[in-house]
């Protein structure tokens, strides 16, 4: 009878004990693919960029501001230090994985550096209010045209610059709504996104936020992958 409670007990702890050293495991592969998707890796500082109010010099709009928070957040989650600077920083970033937040019209001027330097298939038209593609986005040829609080897109693009060891997260909305709604998106949903990509260690796609009167920044998806031409 002692006998078999001993070989009980003992079965129950191997088998307890194999279930968390499972659960550990998956825990840990869903934090490296979380980290690979973004580009970081566990124990890193990540600087993030973050642009200012276009009419407003030196502060920055509230949902910027909250994208910033949802990257600070993920940064915490895959065990990253995050530091803060503004558009106007300049420079290599070297051997931190950059998060760079915000168009580049009267918002983030590094935006508009990585783009020019990095994705010459892309591009955000200027704001003209007698235009119907003011702040489109463009890439391919395609446009998608801005529709305040209703439709909006965001561009997502993630490379590595050749003078860098770390690669840049480039979050490009037509609003702060977009780029919200993108970084919140990306948080949650970077898996299903990474398996409509050909490769995470390079990419560039759209996502459409849509219902914006009635759900805000909570509706995103995956418009499409436009890598191979963005890169050109």
């Amino acid at each position: 009878m002692l006998v078999n409670i001993a070989i009980g007990l003992v079965t129950s702890l191997l088998g307890g004990g194999f279930v968390w050293l499972g659960e550990r495991a998956k825990r840990a592969r869903e934090v490296n693919r979380r980290a690979g998707f973004f580009g970081v890796r566990p124990g890193e500082t990540c600087l993030v960029v973050l642009g200012a109010k276009h009419d407003s010099s030196g502060t920055a709009h509230y949902g910027d501001v909250r994208a910033i928070v949802e990257f600070s957040l993920l940064a915490g989650e895959l065990g990253c230090d995050a530091e803060l600077e503004s558009g106007d920083f300049r420079g290599s970033n070297g051997d931190r994985t950059e998060f760079c937040v915000g168009g580049p019209l009267r918002s983030n001027a590094r935006t508009g550096g990585h783009l020019a330097a990095h994705l010459p298939g892309v591009t955000i038209h200027p704001y003209d209010g007698t235009r119907p593609d003011s702040v489109a986005i463009e890439v391919g040829g395609e446009k998608f045209l801005y529709d305040r609080r209703n439709r909006e897109y965001a561009l997502v693009a993630k490379f590595t610059p050749r003078e860098s060891s770390r690669p840049v997260f480039l979050v490009c909305g037509q609003s702060p709504v977009g780029n919200l709604a993108a970084v919140h998106f990306l948080r949650r949903e970077f898996g299903q996104v990474a398996k409509e990509l050909s490769s995470v260690e390079r990419f560039c796609f759209v996502i459409k936020v849509s219902d914006i009167g009635t759900y805000e920044f909570h509706r995103a998806e995956l418009e499409r992958d436009f890598s191979e031409v963005a890169f050109g």
